[in-house]
């Protein structure tokens, strides 16, 4: 499959989509949600950006980052010349947890061969974490307030075949936390903008 080959791709993650909803991940939190929220925006990214889990406006409107802190990540990515369309935007776990608590561990391992899969079928240049419970996924023994906006390299194995995956992390802090937070907010502001260097550094 080539790498732009982007209906190619979309139908794989269609086929993942399907693939949770038959397989009934996490029956109690679908049970409480209104909807799987799966992902959006370009499956042929070379970026894609992995929050924890839908809040209550992504749960109505079943895409990931459409509330307050969706709209303060689409005013970064204009900053840095971006749109959502150019990017892909996704979740760990699926539904919304009730009460926007935080994810709990079990249900983070239920959907993380989902995510994986998810990865495998894009294979993107760049993986843009957007809060702790997101980065611990693919670096467990790191604390994101002393890594936050340094990229990490990392390898997979890939399930569905005997390669392996190559991607680079680069761990931020969630938007959410920095909407409340205006020292927060700035530090993610700054990290962000260094995308484009980082993305220009793997590509080279």
């Amino acid at each position: 499959m080539s790498k732009k080959d982007a209906a190619a791709i979309q139908k794989k993650l269609d086929e993942i989509k399907e693939t949770i909803l038959k397989a009934k991940v996490t029956p109690e939190l679908a049970a409480s949600a209104t909807q799987l929220v799966f992902g959006d925006g370009n499956p042929a990214a070379d970026i894609v950006f992995i929050g924890e889990a839908p809040g209550k406006n992504e749960d109505i409107q079943g895409k990931p980052f459409v509330g307050a802190a969706g709209k303060f990540l689409n005013e970064m990515l204009q900053e840095i010349g971006l749109e959502r369309k150019d990017v892909y935007i996704t979740n760990i776990v699926k539904y919304r947890p009730p009460n926007n608590r935080d994810p709990l561990p079990e249900e983070k391992k239920a959907f993380l061969p989902y995510l994986q899969a998810q990865l495998e079928a894009m294979q993107p240049k760049l993986v843009v974490t957007l809060g702790r419970h997101s980065m611990n996924c693919f670096l467990p023994d790191l604390q994101i307030s002393k890594i936050h906006g340094e990229a990490k390299r990392i390898r997979i194995s890939m399930k569905e075949t005997d390669d392996v995956l190559t991607i680079v992390i680069l761990p931020l802090f969630h938007p959410a936390a920095a909407l409340y937070n205006g020292g927060m907010r700035q530090t993610l502001i700054d990290d962000f903008t260094a995308i484009p260097d980082i993305l220009r550094q793997i590509t080279n």
